[in-house]
């Protein structure tokens, strides 16, 4: 029996996501500023935690951008947006800079965070794979995404929070049960 290493790769992908509803570890990473940011800053609040490669590239640039461009709409939902990848501090505020990012940039130098939130890196180089994480406001997975469109990934989260946000449709009440006429005591 063959297996194909595409295959392999998916299976080893799909085994490192975390669950909806699996709650996440507390985290601490300095940013772009070098100020402590933890997860428990923002209780209460859902939180977009976003890993990608590496600071002003291509595919990076586009989501990122794209997240800004966006962000009004997140703000509205009340949702943090987090990015995180493995360059320092410094790399992080020319890249938010540069871009104009409304959002904190945070670095995992040594990928402790993205092993803990079971988000992947690329063998050999180590850089984070591009994957985030939809958490509620106690910290809890509601999507894990694991294939990430830098292009589309934005609107992908903010239809469903948009999704999630919009209350049930009411019910009709139910049908009432037919009447069974009494049978009269007559022979």
């Amino acid at each position: 029996m063959f297996i194909s290493m595409a295959k392999v790769a998916l299976l080893l992908a799909t085994l490192s996501e975390l669950p909806r509803g699996a709650q996440v570890a507390e985290f601490q990473a300095p940013n772009q500023d070098g100020k402590v940011v933890k997860l428990s800053d923002f209780k209460g609040k859902p939180v977009l935690v976003y890993f990608y490669p590496k600071d002003d590239t291509p595919g990076c640039t586009k989501e990122a951008c794209s997240l800004r461009d966006n962000y009004a709409r997140f703000q509205k939902a009340g949702v943090v947006i987090l990015g995180i990848s493995r360059q320092d501090s410094e790399s992080h505020k020319e890249f938010k800079a540069k871009y104009k990012l409304p959002f904190d940039l945070l670095t995992d130098k040594d990928g402790d965070v993205a092993k803990a939130m079971g988000v992947d890196t690329y063998p050999l180089v180590g850089i984070h794979k591009r994957q985030s994480l939809l958490l509620d406001g106690d910290g809890k997975v509601i999507e894990f995404y694991g294939a990430v469109d830098p292009s589309t990934h934005a609107e992908e989260v903010l239809k469903q929070i948009e999704a999630a946000a919009k209350p049930a449709p009411a019910q009709a009440p139910a049908p009432a049960p037919a009447q069974v006429p009494a049978k009269s005591a007559q022979p």
